[in-house]
Order: structure tokens, then sequence, then C-alpha cells
């Protein structure tokens, strides 16, 4: 079963408030990914995946992505179980990672 989420479901889904700033900021990263529609079905399971391990999806602030976040105040069994995940939830739907240098952050830039 293939389930398209709005924009606006996955504001919801990811814990933002529906605004019209959040609302465009949103579309702006949809259109920026590529083959969004193809994998993001799946974020709102991935995302309650992460916070098993302290991590969550947030929209980023600098960028037109979405982005993979671990707490700072994670510890090294949580960070390697995080990092575990990431890794297979990337492998898994062939997406394109950016991991941002010194931080427990990656980018998702799209399917390769």
């Amino acid at each position: 079963m293939h389930l398209d989420l709005t924009p606006e479901a996955l504001l919801v889904q990811l814990g933002y408030t529906r605004n019209e700033q959040t609302l465009q900021q949103m579309n702006n990263i949809i259109a920026n990914t590529k083959d969004f529609d193809k994998f993001s079905q799946h974020l709102p399971s991935f995302n309650d995946a992460l916070a098993i391990e302290k991590g969550f999806i947030a929209m980023s602030n600098s960028e037109d992505h979405l982005k993979i976040k671990c707490d700072e105040d994670s510890n090294a069994d949580n960070l390697s179980a995080f990092t575990e995940l990431v890794k297979h939830w990337a492998e898994k739907y062939k997406l394109q990672l950016q991991k941002v240098e010194g931080k427990n952050t990656y980018y998702i830039l799209g399917q390769f």
C-alpha cells in the first residue's frame, strides 16, 4: 500500500505546528529533495524508531532539507544504535544523506 503524505500531514507527524511559514518551508523541502514522494510515507515510522535512540527528524533552519538528528546528550550505546538505524534506513530506501561534520546530524538529500 502506498500512502502519500501531504505537507500538512507531514508537519503534524513530525510535531510541527501548521502555519504559513512551516507549510512553505515543508513545500520547499519537498521540492528540493529528489524523489521525495518515493520514501516520504516511511518518514513517520522512521521518526518513531529514531525516538527510541534519542533521535528525530526535523526541518533544517539553514538548508531546504529534512535532517536526521540525535540528541547531543546521547550516550555511546544510543549513538551507535542511532548511526546503525540511519545507515540501515538509508540503504533500504536508497537515500543519499549528507553528514554534518562534527555532529550527529544527517541531511536527507533524496534518493540516488
